[in-house]
């Protein structure tokens, strides 16, 4: 057998009966999972919620489980299956909501729709502020660019090792990000031409 990198190697002891294999894996692997649930989810406890649920879909592949990627490419193509798969299941059950009347106090039919307003462009962007920004721009890409850059830059993945666990070419998934990139930055030009610069320095200033 070719050589194999030792999260593959503890996957395969696991396969192979070794039940402490599985622990390492949980025990390197947990945060990771969680945190890039987190960039799909908004829900630290929705996010780790699905990072069970990622290790449970680990540990029944225990028999089948065929090194055919890193190990760590494979789990972070569970996790965003498994992440887009609930938005997909949330938006289904957002729609039916939106579409069901409710009763109001005044007895009237009511229509519950959520508030999808986009949020007043602040007049002073503060580090943090600007993070929650570009979270909110990254959220906003579409799900092939999103999941391209969540990958490639949040969990610090190769260009061959995105493509991976996308299951795309390497030249599709460069396309990805560098349309996501543009995106972005086309995004966030309306925040930074609002004046002032993160940290409340204007525009001009050194």
């Amino acid at each position: 057998m070719p050589d194999v990198d030792p999260e593959t190697e503890l996957m395969l002891r696991f396969r192979g009966g070794d039940d402490a294999a599985f622990t390492e894996i949980v025990h390197r692997f947990q945060g990771r999972v969680a945190s890039l649930a987190y960039r799909y989810l908004g829900s630290a406890a929705d996010a780790e919620d699905l990072a069970q649920e990622v290790f449970l879909r680990v540990h029944r592949a225990r028999e089948t489980y065929e090194p055919t990627a890193k190990f760590s490419t494979w789990v972070h193509r569970i996790t965003v299956n498994a992440s887009l798969n609930l938005i997909r299941r949330r938006r289904v059950r957002r729609h039916l909501n939106a579409a069901m009347p409710t009763r109001g106090d005044d007895g009237e039919a009511h229509a519950d729709f959520e508030d999808e307003s986009a949020p007043r462009p602040p007049d002073v962007l503060e580090e943090a502020e600007l993070a929650d920004v570009v979270g909110t721009i990254v959220d906003a890409l579409p799900e092939r660019q999103r999941t391209a850059i969540l990958l490639n830059k949040y969990q610090a993945l190769s260009y061959e090792d995105t493509a991976s666990a996308m299951e795309l070419s390497l030249p599709a998934v460069k396309s990805l990000l560098t349309r996501a990139r543009v995106n972005i930055k086309e995004a966030l030009l309306p925040y930074l031409d609002a004046g002032k610069l993160p940290g409340g320095k204007s525009k001009g200033q050194s």
